[in-house]
C-alpha cells in the first residue's frame, strides 16, 4: 500500500509539472550575415591568428606581441574565462555520486539527575566512537543537472570568445597607432620640404618689395602660407608623439621602453572579402561566438528551470559502526548501517517556479536579440570596412594622376627657370604644389591601410570557433 502510495503522488506530481509547462523554444537557427546583394570583390582569404604579420614589419609584430602579453584588460578577461571554466568543474561535481568518510569520539558524563540514573547504569563517564563512509546519488531523470553543467560549458566558451575579441581590439588599436604614427612621419618630411620651398619663397619675395618690383601684398601672401605650413607641421609633430603615449599605453610600458621606432614606407595590400563569407563569418567573429555560447545557455538554464516542476529522487546509504566501547568498534555487532530515499514532489510553491520559467524564457529573448544585433553589426562592419577600403584604392588612382601631372608642372617650371624665362618662385610654387599632392597621396594611403586593418578584424581576426577547431573546456590547462 505505501509503494502504491508514492507512485500515485509521483506520478501526480509528473503531471501538475507537465500542465504547467510551455513548450521549450526551438534552438536558434543560425543565419548567414546579411551581406548577399552587395557588389563586393570576393576571392579574398580568411585572416590568419597573427593577422598584423601580413605588413611584414617586425616592429609592428614586436608592439602586438608585448601588447597581448602584458596588457591589464586581457589579464581580467583571462580571469573571467578561468572562473567560468571552473564553474563548469563545480557544476559538474555537484551531480551524481557522493561518498564521504568519516569519525567521530567524545567522552561525556551523565547527569545525576537525569533519565538515566548513573547508579542504574553503573557508571558515570562514558566514551562514545563512531565510523562511519556514506554514498549518496540523485536521479537526473529530467536532464536538469546535465543542462546545468552545459549551461555553464556555454559561458565558458562565451568567456573565451570574450578574451580573443577583446585581444583582437587590442591588437587593431596598436596596428592603426603604430602606421598613424608611420603616416604622420612621412607627412613630417614631406611638410618639412615644403617649408624650406616656401622659406626661399618668402625671402624672393622679400628682396623684390625692397627692389619695389613687388607690391607688399605679394610679401604677405608668401609669410602667410609659410606659417600655415609650419602650423601643419606642428600639428604633425604633435599627433606623432600622441601616438608614441598611446603606443606605450596599449603596451603597458613607458615609452623609454618601447622598441626603436623607424620610419618605414606604408604597406599597400589588396582587400576582398573570403568566398562564402556570409555564413563562414558566424564562426569566424569572436563577439558572434560569444553571443552564440550565450544563447545555448540561456536555452539550457530554461531547461533547468522546466525541470523544477518535476520530481526529485534520490538515495543514500551509510555503512557506519558505533560503540560505547573502543575495543569493541570494529565488532559485527557495533555496525550501525542505515539505507534511505528521498523523493522531493513541487506541489505548491505560490507562482515561484512559474516566474523561474518566466524569466529564463526573457533571458532567452534577450540572448537572441543579441546575437542577432551582433550578426547584423558584423556584416555592416564588413561592409563599410570593404567598401572604406575599396574606396581608398580608387581615389589612391585619380591621387596619382593628379601626383602625375603635378609632377610634369614642376618639371616644366624647373625647365623655364634655367632657360631664364621666369625667376625661381614659379619653380618653388610648382614644388610646393607636388608636395601638397603627394602628402595626400600619404593621407590616402593611411586611409587604405586603417580600412583593411579594420577589414582583417571584421572578418574575425583568425578566430575559429568551428567543432572541428575547438578542444573540450575539459581537457583546457
Amino acid at each position: 500500500m505505501r509503494s502504491k502510495s508514492v507512485a500515485l503522488a509521483l506520478a501526480s506530481s509528473i503531471v501538475v509539472g507537465c500542465a504547467s509547462l510551455k513548450p521549450i523554444p526551438a534552438s536558434t537557427m543560425l543565419r548567414a550575415a546579411p551581406l548577399e546583394g552587395t557588389s563586393l570583390p570576393q576571392g579574398g582569404k580568411w585572416p590568419v591568428v597573427a593577422w598584423w604579420e601580413r605588413y611584414q614589419d617586425p616592429t609592428l609584430d614586436k608592439l602586438v606581441e608585448t601588447a597581448l602579453a602584458d596588457n591589464p584588460t586581457l589579464a581580467a578577461a583571462q580571469s573571467r574565462f578561468n572562473s567560468a571554466r571552473e564553474a563548469v568543474r563545480v557544476t559538474a561535481a555537484a551531480a551524481g555520486a557522493h561518498v564521504e568518510a568519516s569519525a567521530q569520539g567524545s567522552r561525556q558524563r551523565l547527569s545525576d539527575n537525569g533519565l538515566f540514573k548513573p547508579s542504574f547504569l553503573g557508571f558515570n563517564w562514558y566514551n562514545l566512537t563512531d565510523l562511519g563512509l556514506s554514498a549518496s546519488y540523485t536521479f537526473d531523470w529530467w536532464g536538469k543537472e546535465r543542462a546545468s553543467v552545459e549551461a555553464a560549458t556555454s559561458e565558458a566558451r562565451a568567456a573565451a570568445a570574450d578574451r580573443a575579441a577583446a585581444a583582437l581590439v587590442l591588437a587593431g588599436a596598436v596596428v592603426d597607432t603604430y602606421f598613424g604614427w608611420q603616416a604622420d612621419q612621412a607627412r613630417l618630411a614631406l611638410s618639412q620640404q615644403r617649408i624650406d620651398a616656401l622659406t626661399r619663397v618668402v625671402s624672393i619675395a622679400d628682396e623684390r618689395q625692397h627692389a619695389e618690383l613687388d607690391s607688399p601684398d605679394v610679401s604677405a601672401q608668401a609669410n602667410a602660407d609659410l606659417a600655415a605650413a609650419r602650423g601643419q607641421q606642428a600639428a604633425l609633430s604633435g599627433s606623432a608623439q600622441l601616438r608614441v603615449v598611446a603606443l606605450a599605453a596599449l603596451t603597458g610600458h613607458s615609452v623609454a621602453q618601447l622598441p626603436p621606432l623607424e620610419a618605414r614606407p606604408l604597406p599597400s595590400l589588396p582587400a576582398a572579402l573570403p568566398d562564402g563569407v556570409g555564413l563562414d563569418l558566424l564562426s569566424r567573429r569572436p563577439d558572434i561566438a560569444a553571443s552564440r555560447a550565450r544563447v545555448e545557455s540561456a536555452q539550457r538554464r530554461r531547461h533547468v528551470a522546466a525541470a523544477q516542476f518535476y520530481p526529485d529522487l534520490s538515495i543514500h546509504a551509510l555503512a557506519g559502526l558505533q560503540s560505547i566501547d573502543l575495543g569493541h568498534l570494529l565488532e559485527a555487532g557495533s555496525a550501525d548501517p542505515q539505507v534511505g530515499i528521498a523523493i522531493h514532489l513541487p506541489l505548491f510553491d505560490n507562482g515561484e517556479r512559474r516566474a523561474q520559467l518566466r524569466i529564463a524564457d526573457s533571458g532567452i529573448d534577450a540572448a537572441v536579440a543579441a546575437y542577432n544585433d551582433t550578426v547584423i553589426g558584423a556584416a555592416r562592419e564588413v561592409a563599410e570596412d570593404l567598401v572604406a577600403a575599396t574606396q581608398a584604392a580608387s581615389q589612391r588612382t585619380q591621387q596619382l594622376a593628379q601626383l602625375d601631372a603635378a609632377t610634369q608642372l614642376e618639371r616644366s617650371a624647373a625647365a623655364r627657370v634655367r632657360q631664364g624665362v621666369t625667376d625661381l618662385r614659379a619653380h618653388l610654387g610648382a614644388q610646393s604644389m607636388l608636395l601638397m599632392q603627394r602628402d595626400a597621396l600619404v593621407q590616402l594611403d593611411a586611409a587604405a591601410l586603417s580600412a583593411d586593418s579594420a577589414l582583417q578584424r571584421a572578418l574575425g581576426g583568425g578566430f575559429d570557433d568551428s567543432p572541428n577547431n575547438n578542444r573540450g573546456l575539459s581537457d583546457a590547462p
